[in-house]
């Protein structure tokens, strides 16, 4: 990995995940906090929980 820190825009254009229509919003959350580097995972892009996935990475600088 490189040093320094990877930008969300580094990783690609967006990907948005759909929710299955039988969920409502009051049934699920779109975020959680990565036990890895502590960060806050949107998880409605599929960039981010790629990214967060991985054993031993850093924070994204989130620059969109």
């Amino acid at each position: 990995m490189l040093s320094g820190m990877t930008k969300l825009s580094d990783l690609g254009p967006p990907m948005s995940g759909k929710q299955p229509d039988r969920y409502k919003a009051r049934d699920y959350v779109n975020s959680y906090v990565c036990p890895v580097c502590h960060q806050v995972v949107d998880m409605t892009d599929l960039r981010q929980l790629v990214w967060h996935r991985e054993p031993k990475h850093e924070a994204l600088e989130i620059d969109e």
